[in-house]
């Protein structure tokens, strides 16, 4: 597994290498072998123009797929640089992308002139396989375990790696970031999905969030609380709850705001 952090955002892209044996050496002149998903993206184009140099560079396979944790338009930028690859999501994401048509290219678009930002390709997401969520999902002679995980939107999946014990989580878990929900209905939806996460979470060498630093699993399991202590907080006192310790920036009371008014 690689995991590729934006400057921008600290947006994580999981790579994912499946079906081959950790006691395999390779010959270097050999055709890689297993099977590589690609989870979620980066976001400055020059990042998403390294993705296929930094697969060839690791000697893994192109992609045989790419996985988004949920529809929002930051976490399906790798249709970019692999425009053949499948699109995988949840059911409940892809309904979402169906019943919003160009509204994730219009988002980045909106996003891309304020920051200046030039690419050489518009985002084509293409055909959406729906995968059902929980579930699996193959990968060589592999299985990704697929997990729902609704509240910071009303789709989204979160994805076990069984045999690297790493937990891909979407956009929960953060340590750089407070817990987001856009409905009052999101705080108990998100409540529910960290309780589903926290038996993962306890088994799992490490954690990678939507946005921040890669998490060992005690330091997620702290998260965990953490964000679950502030959504309590946040039904109960609005916007007198506290937010997380280290997670009290100007830029996160912002957020505390958004919740404050969606809830």
């Amino acid at each position: 597994m690689i995991v590729v952090t934006s400057r921008l955002l600290q947006t994580n892209c999981t790579i994912v290498r499946g079906g081959v044996s950790a006691d395999v050496q390779e010959p270097e002149d050999a055709t890689p072998s297993g099977e590589t998903f690609v989870v979620d993206s980066p976001i400055l184009p020059d990042e998403l123009a390294l993705l296929p140099s930094l697969l060839e560079q690791a000697r893994l396979p192109q992609p045989g797929g790419l996985l988004a944790t949920h529809a929002d338009w930051d976490h399906l930028l790798a249709r970019i640089p692999f425009p053949d690859a499948t699109l995988g999501c949840a059911e409940s994401s892809a309904v979402r992308l169906q019943a919003e048509p160009g509204g994730a290219q219009r988002e980045l678009r909106a996003f891309d002139e304020r920051l200046y930002l030039v690419r050489e390709r518009p985002l084509q997401l293409g055909a959406v396989q729906a995968l059902p969520v929980p579930g699996t999902c193959g990968i060589g002679d592999a299985q990704l375990e697929l997990y729902p995980a609704e509240g910071h939107t009303g789709d989204g999946m979160a994805i076990w790696v069984p045999w690297a014990q790493v937990l891909v989580a979407g956009d929960y878990l953060s340590s750089v970031e407070i817990p987001t929900v856009s409905a009052r209905e999101g705080i108990d939806s998100y409540l529910a999905t960290l309780e589903r996460l926290r038996p993962l979470v306890a088994r799992a060498a490490h954690v990678v969030p939507g946005h921040g630093p890669v998490l060992d699993g005690a330091r997620a399991l702290a998260v965990l609380a953490e964000d679950a202590a502030y959504l309590q907080a946040l039904l109960e006192r609005g916007s007198a709850a506290e937010l997380p310790h280290g997670r009290r920036s100007r830029a996160q009371r912002v957020l505390h705001a958004a919740n404050v008014a969606a809830r």
